[in-house]
């Protein structure tokens, strides 16, 4: 069975840096052909689902965003807009 990997955003609407991490991932993920197989949410921290969400992760700041393989993290930035090749090698 193929793995699953899911990438996880926790940010704000009105932050800018989670803006283009969302963007960001939303433009590559068909480019690198893997929308199919890699799942991507965006959780809105001013929300009680997404404040929820933030706080079964452990997640302190915003933006914060999670790749994970098969339901475990494999890697974590914070305050941070993630670089496209770091995301494209762990997800490929």
């Amino acid at each position: 069975m193929a793995e699953s990997t899911s990438i996880k955003v926790f940010g704000k609407p009105d932050c800018a840096k989670c803006k283009t991490t969302k963007n960001k991932l939303e433009f590559f993920l068909p480019k690198w052909n893997v929308s199919d197989q890699v799942k991507m949410s965006f959780y809105n921290m001013d929300t009680v689902e997404g404040l929820a969400e933030g706080a079964f992760y452990n997640v302190d700041n915003i933006p914060t965003t999670l790749v994970e393989k098969d339901g475990k993290e494999i890697k974590r930035w914070e305050l941070e807009v993630p670089p496209s090749g770091e995301i494209e090698v762990l997800i490929k």
